[in-house]
């Protein structure tokens, strides 16, 4: 609990502090620690300032709850990655069996509890006059933020979504978008929280206009807007206020980056923030360890794992700090089996009581969306983009990140595709187990290539998507079994 009251920031009111669907609100009192019930009615509720914030941050509850597993799903769904128990069944890349669509159907709940969180945010903060006050403006920029990256996650892993904003939010029958409205939408929100979030969040945890960029960099990176991916990118680098934490071992990288202590680090871009409190922590810890390797108090479920006979493991360096993270675990599944040691918790309250944040963007993926935007859009490798990917390699040997080393890239001796393979698997790396690799692989259209190459499987069709939850197709009137993803 000292983490908690002496950070109230680490939490920052983005815990459940308002439950909208229950009728149940929790408010903070002056000293932001004790939370008091309080009925809401929509109608004569978020009529102050105070109110607008304390809705806001019910918009993290949701989406924090959610992140967890999305992630852990994601990362079994890689050329690295693995699934334990019922989630094996992501190993074959055959589409999702009744069991893990039931749990992608929870995810799109969750997901959609965000954007509802957040219609409401920006629909009665102009409703009720109070868009004209600069922390509102600030809030509907976070609410704009969330509501982007959330949609940014359904369409990349369900296509087209019904698109619920608050001009149709009252409506339960909404017709699914196209990828292309999705993502119009999405950049239409991050525009708008570009605008009006604070060059310096207010509390660890909320998002920054640098957040904002981050974001939409990653979107124009997909888009293939790479001009303006690079510019965003560029406009975070410029800023001064991001740079790589030094690291000399792989004890650094898990308590100086996603240590359970840490309330931020010169690279968190923006995060979710948990904290050691039941109901409140992340899950992916426990998700992840093993109990042999005595990283987490309450042993750990490794639900996902590696495998030193997949080549991807067996190509990486040793030197790499990174790569120390995997131990050597047999469990029952061979000698060769992995576990991954990144998220270290010795003092988590529960199962799901972890303090470690979740992190969303950091520095070191805006360095690489920058190297690899930077030189698709001039189709050149300039010093700038190799010494954005140089600052990555370097600091993951444990050297200092913005000194010229023995092992740097020199991009004019580098053709360009195998300078996109170079950051293609540097991404891969350094952002083990943050749910980015298998959106790489299909972003750049290699997912069969190194899901063959690494796993030796053919990818179905249908395992590109997740299937629209039946439930969604069921009661809503704007959508039909016609709208189902192919193969489900």
């Amino acid at each position: 609990m000292k983490k908690f009251n002496q950070h109230y920031i680490k939490s920052a009111g983005l815990l459940a502090l308002a439950a909208l669907t229950s009728g149940v609100l929790f408010t903070s009192c002056d000293d932001r620690l004790e939370e008091q019930p309080k009925t809401v009615v929509a109608e004569n509720y978020y009529q102050t300032v105070d109110e607008i914030e304390t809705a806001t941050n019910a918009i993290y509850s949701p989406l924090r709850s959610v992140r967890s597993e999305q992630v852990a799903v994601l990362s079994a769904h890689t050329d690295w990655g693995y699934g334990r128990g019922s989630r094996a069944q992501y190993n074959d890349f055959n589409g999702l069996n009744a069991t893990n669509a039931n749990a992608a159907a929870q995810r799109w709940r969750q997901f959609y509890e965000g954007i509802r969180n957040a219609n409401l945010v920006l629909f009665y903060s102009v409703a009720n006059g109070l868009d004209s006050e600069v922390k509102v403006q600030e809030l509907m920029g976070e609410a704009y933020f969330l509501r982007a990256l959330t949609y940014f996650d359904l369409v990349r892993n369900w296509g087209g979504v019904p698109l619920r904003i608050t001009e149709n939010m009252e409506e339960v029958n909404v017709s699914r978008a196209t990828e292309e409205q999705v993502y119009e939408q999405i950049l239409a929100d991050l525009e708008l929280a570009e605008q009006q979030l604070p060059e310096t969040a207010a509390i660890a945890g909320k998002p920054s206009v640098w957040a904002a960029k981050a974001l939409l960099a990653d979107v124009y990176l997909e888009l293939e807007n790479y001009a303006l991916a690079a510019t965003k990118a560029q406009e975070i680098m410029n800023s001064t206020q991001f740079s790589l934490v030094k690291i000399t071992s792989v004890e650094d990288l898990q308590w100086k980056l996603f240590g359970p202590d840490l309330v931020s680090s010169p690279e968190e871009v923006f995060s979710f923030k948990f904290t050691r409190q039941t109901g409140q922590g992340n899950g992916l810890p426990w998700i992840m360890n093993h109990p042999s390797t005595g990283l987490y108090n309450f042993g750990g479920a490794y639900a996902h794992y590696g495998d030193a006979a997949n080549p991807f493991y067996g190509e990486w360096e040793e030197g790499d700090l990174r790569k120390q993270l995997w131990q050597q675990v047999d469990f029952g599944l061979g000698s060769t089996t992995l576990v991954n040691g990144k998220y270290v918790e010795p003092n988590a309250v529960d199962n799901t009581g972890a303090g470690n944040d979740l992190p969303i963007y950091r520095y070191a993926e805006v360095l690489l969306i920058f190297a690899e935007a930077e030189a698709r859009a001039t189709m050149a490798i300039s010093p700038e983009a190799a010494e954005a990917y140089n600052q990555v390699l370097r600091r993951a040997y444990g050297l200092d990140p913005t000194i010229a080393s023995d092992r740097d890239i020199v991009g004019s001796l580098l053709g360009l595709d195998e300078f996109y393979d170079l950051i293609l698997q540097q991404k891969a790396y350094e952002l083990q187990f943050e749910g980015k690799r298998w959106l790489d692989l299909k972003r750049t259209g290699r997912a069969q290539e190194f899901i063959g190459k690494n796993k030796g499987i053919t990818i179905a069709e249908k395992h590109y998507l997740w299937p629209i939850p039946q439930d969604e197709l069921n009661y809503n009137q704007a959508m039909d079994d016609t709208d189902q993803n192919p193969g489900y």
